[in-house]
């Protein structure tokens, strides 16, 4: 992707492209695996992380990112590929490998559907799954 399609991007969520939120999103799209604030932190040595951290809390907001959480190091971030900036219609299962802590996107599998109790009503569905990856079974 070029300049102007992560603009696109912003735009299409009602997201203002400043130079920071360019590069935070930047960032997102050349990564093969969901970042954490402190890897994207690494990546980008231009913006502080307070910054980073503003245009991940206005992504999450407008339904540009997931946040995804339950790995052992955090919460972690990966573009949403939602055709709305609504709500998010893109959610997928995540692993989490035990051994080398990488987490990854098991796009093109469905989360569940879960009944729950009637009052209740769900607004996001975090689904994690935890084991050893195949990278890591190959090495032992």
């Amino acid at each position: 992707m070029d300049k102007s399609t992560y603009i696109q991007l912003l735009e299409a969520h009602n997201i203002k492209p400043t130079a920071n939120r360019i590069v935070v999103v930047e960032a997102l799209a050349n990564s093969m695996l969901p970042q954490s604030l402190a890897e994207l932190e690494r990546r980008i040595q231009t913006i502080d992380k307070s910054n980073i951290f503003r245009a991940l809390t206005l992504f999450r907001e407008q339904h540009l990112i997931h946040a995804i959480e339950g790995g052992n190091d955090g919460t972690r971030y990966e573009l949403c590929h939602s055709h709305s900036e609504d709500h998010d219609d893109d959610q997928h299962p995540h692993f989490y490998c035990e051994v080398c802590q990488q987490t990854y996107c098991l796009e093109g599998l469905e989360v569940p559907q879960v009944a729950v109790p009637q009052g209740f009503e769900i607004r996001s569905v975090n689904y994690m799954i935890k084991g050893i990856c195949p990278h890591c079974q190959s090495e032992s």
